[in-house]
């Protein structure tokens, strides 16, 4: 493992890497249909789940116009209402919300904190531009910056949204380390570029015996730690 040094801007991935997406759709679910058992909630948030990521792909391979989180999440929501016999239109709409108000792990506030005394961070994230502000504020996430795929018109692992945080950065790609717990995402830096950190998390892409980042850790204070204690 290459040894993660002359770094000047940390950006992080925030769905699934710093907070729980998962946990959350599934509680949202749970309130909007709460007549639902385990096996009944974890059917509609894979349905959710795969609208939203076949959606997205499509957008990527350039199947669909570009069209943002809050949109295709509006969608997943009425396609789970429909599969749950939903009618409600309020209960509906706040469903649709539901990516606004996730909660993050719990060493993120902190370990956003500790790293942002010493290096200007970034989150760099697939969520709407109004989606994201929201979902900082609930989550407690503080950033110097808080930058949408939305602003670019295309989702991760498209290279404009890597381009994006890399001009923001105002320096070097190989000096911006992008922090993920999905490969993939990671993936998609590395072809800009960017240095890479996988953060292992209960949900993620993990990496496969391929993969050659920059630093591997089981959680961000270990990320934290070795960026900030040289």
């Amino acid at each position: 493992m290459a040894e993660i040094c002359d770094i000047e801007v940390v950006v992080f991935d925030v769905l699934g890497t710093l907070v729980d997406e998962p946990s959350g759709l599934r509680a949202e679910i749970r309130d909007a249909v709460p007549a639902s058992d385990d096996v009944s909630v974890d059917e509609l948030f894979a349905l959710w789940q795969r609208h939203a990521e076949l959606e997205q792909q499509r957008i990527v391979q350039g199947h669909r116009p570009y069209a943002n989180t809050a949109i295709i999440d509006a969608e997943a929501a009425q396609r789970v209402a429909d599969h749950a016999g939903l009618a409600d239109p309020a209960t509906i709409a706040r469903l649709a919300t539901a990516g606004q108000r996730l909660l993050p792990w719990s060493d993120s506030v902190a370990g956003l904190e500790r790293l942002a005394q010493q290096f200007p961070v970034l989150g760099l994230s697939n969520a709407s531009h109004t989606a994201l502000l929201r979902l900082n504020a609930h989550a407690g996430l503080r950033w110097h910056q808080a930058l949408s795929s939305e602003a670019v018109l295309a989702y991760k692992p498209a290279p404009e949204v890597y381009q994006l945080a890399i001009d923001t950065a105002g320096c070097l790609p190989e000096r911006v380390l992008m922090v993920a717990s999905h490969a993939w995402d990671l993936r998609g830096a590395q072809a800009k570029g960017m240095r890479t950190a996988y953060v292992q998390r209960p949900v993620g892409d993990p990496p496969t015996s391929s993969d050659v980042f920059d630093g591997r850790f089981n959680g961000l204070d270990a990320l934290v730690t070795a960026l900030t204690a040289r």
